[in-house]
């Protein structure tokens, strides 16, 4: 079992932490990336109203947020000052699929980064986030409740554009006995 599991040895609650958490966010990022990679471009920019955010657009939204909350973590606001958030939610004429997973791969770069460079004894130092204090426990969690929230967008909206040639992310429909250990 790995580290995040609960099995690193250590009985270090801070590197166990850290383990996971670095875990579920590659596995939120490989989520949402297998989604995008099962549906067309245009698909990838439609939108199903016009309240409803396109994976397109929020791609663009999660890789702003990424850059923003992580360039500097630790050092300055995770709410950088020449962030566009409401920019982030139109698509301007630059904002092609190949541009927004490039940008949305740097933003997962920074924050895996900023991850990798913390130690147990980091996560009760403060951070702050639109002027707000945190520890850097509360900070990674709020961001990852915030990258789940968006993911789970992520793949509604694949699922839907995908239609009859969706494959499953997960356990397939009728498929859960044999996903349970010990179970005939």
């Amino acid at each position: 079992m790995s580290a995040a599991s609960g099995q690193s040895g250590s009985g270090d609650a801070g590197a166990v932490y850290l383990a996971d958490m670095r875990e579920r966010l590659t596995a939120l990022r490989d989520t949402a990336e297998r989604a995008i990679a099962q549906v067309s471009d245009g698909s990838f920019a439609a939108a199903p109203d016009p309240e409803t955010n396109s994976i397109a657009i929020t791609v663009k939204h999660v890789a702003g947020n990424l850059r923003s909350r992580f360039t500097g973590f630790g050092q300055a606001d995770g709410e950088k000052p020449d962030r566009d958030r409401d920019g982030e939610f139109i698509l301007a004429p630059g904002d092609s699929r190949e541009t927004l997973m490039a940008r949305w791969a740097e933003g997962w770069t920074l924050l895996l980064g900023a991850v990798d460079s913390l130690d147990a004894g980091d996560l009760t130092r403060t951070v702050t986030i639109r002027g707000q204090p945190h520890t850097i426990v509360g900070a990674l969690n709020r961001n990852l409740s915030h990258l789940a929230y968006h993911v789970g967008q992520i793949v509604q909206l694949a699922r839907h554009y995908a239609g009859p040639e969706w494959r499953t992310l997960t356990i397939p429909r009728g498929a859960s006995r044999q996903w349970r250990p010990g179970q005939p």
